[in-house]
C-alpha cells in the first residue's frame, strides 16, 4: 500500500469518528480564539473595569466580574491565548529534541544510543514537577520560563518512542535498498526512515498539548508562571479567596475552560492513535 493511500485511509477513519471531528472543531476554535486575543482583535481591554466588584453571572457578563470589576470572561480569553501558546512553543522545542535524539539513538546504536538512554533516562527519574519548578526558579518567573521549562522536560516520552521504532525500520528491505543504491546515514534516517515513523510525531504533539497546558494552569498557580496577565492557572489561584465569600464564577470560568481544551485534545489524540497506528486500536 502507497504511503499517501495509508494517510487517505487514515483520514477517512478520523472523519467517521463524530467525537473526533468534535474535539477537532473545539481545538480548532480555541486555536482561533488565541490568534484573535494574540492580535488585539479581542480581549485586548482584560485590565478595563466593566462592572462593579464581584457581579455574579448575568446577560451582560457572561461569567461575571472579578474584585476589581473586570470581566471574567475576557480574562478567560486571554488565559486561552496563554495556554495555546504554551502548548505551541512547548511543542516546537520538545519534539525536533524527541525526533532527532532519538532517531540517532535508534539507528546508530553503540555509544550514541547508550549516551542518549542515559540521558532521558536520568531525566525521567526526577519527579517533572519538581524538574520543572526548578527550571522556572533558574529562569525567573514569566512565559518564556515556562517555555523553555517545559520544552526542555517534554521530550523524553517521544525520543524513547522514536528511538524505538528507528530500530524496528532501519533493518527493512526499504532501508537496504537505500543503502545498496549508495544512500548515507542521514539520507537514510532523514528521508527515509523518519517519514514511516511521522505517525508518532502527530499523536504525540496533540498529546503534548493538553500536558503542556495543565502544566502551565499548575506553575501559574503556584506563582511561577504567567506574571502581569491573566491565566487560567492564576485565575484559580485567585478564586481560591473567593469561595468562601460565595464568589465561584471565575474559578469555573477557567476550570470549565481548561476542561473542554484538555478533553478535546485527549479524545483527539486517542482518535489520531486508533487512525494512525490500527495495531494501538482499543488498547
Amino acid at each position: 500500500m502507497k504511503k499517501n493511500s495509508i494517510w487517505k485511509d487514515a483520514f477517512k477513519t478520523l472523519s467517521k469518528d463524530k467525537w473526533a471531528m468534535i474535539s477537532l472543531g473545539i481545538v480548532l476554535i480555541y486555536s482561533l480564539i488565541a490568534l484573535l486575543s494574540a492580535t488585539g482583535l479581542i480581549a485586548a481591554d482584560w485590565a478595563q473595569e466593566v462592572g462593579t466588584s464581584n457581579l455574579p453571572p448575568s446577560a451582560e457578563h457572561f461569567f461575571g466580574t472579578d474584585i476589581f470589576g473586570r470581566s471574567v470572561l475576557t480574562k478567560v480569553i486571554r488565559g486561552t491565548q496563554v495556554a495555546m501558546s504554551v502548548g505551541l512553543a512547548t511543542s516546537l522545542i520538545a519534539i525536533p529534541i524527541g525526533v532527532i535524539l532519538g532517531a540517532l539513538a535508534g539507528y546508530f546504536g553503540g555509544w550514541v544510543d547508550d549516551i542518549i538512554t542515559w540521558l532521558y533516562t536520568t531525566f525521567s527519574s526526577i519527579p517533572n514537577i519538581m524538574l520543572l519548578i526548578s527550571i522556572t526558579m533558574i529562569l525567573g518567573k514569566g512565559l518564556f520560563a515556562i517555555y523553555v521549562a517545559l520544552g526542555a522536560t517534554s521530550w523524553v516520552t517521544l525520543c524513547r518512542l522514536i528511538r524505538g521504532e528507528v530500530m524496528k525500520h532501519k533493518e527493512r528491505e526499504y532501508v537496504q535498498a537505500a543503502t545498496a543504491i549508495g544512500g548515507g546515514h542521514m539520507r537514510k534516517l532523514f528521508l527515509h526512515i523518519l517519514p514511516n515513523v511521522s505517525h508518532i510525531v502527530i499523536i504525540n504533539t496533540s498529546l503534548q498539548f493538553q500536558i503542556a497546558i495543565k502544566s502551565e494552569v499548575i506553575l501559574s498557580y503556584l506563582g511561577l508562571g504567567v506574571q502581569g496577565e491573566p491565566s487560567w492557572g492564576t485565575m484559580i489561584d485567585d478564586a481560591k479567596l473567593e469561595l468562601a465569600r460565595g464568589v465561584w464564577w471565575q474559578l469555573a470560568g477557567a476550570t470549565i475552560a481548561m476542561f473542554l481544551v484538555v478533553l478535546a485534545f485527549n479524545l483527539l489524540g486517542d482518535a489520531l492513535r486508533d487512525a494512525l497506528d490500527p495495531k494501538l486500536k482499543g488498547k
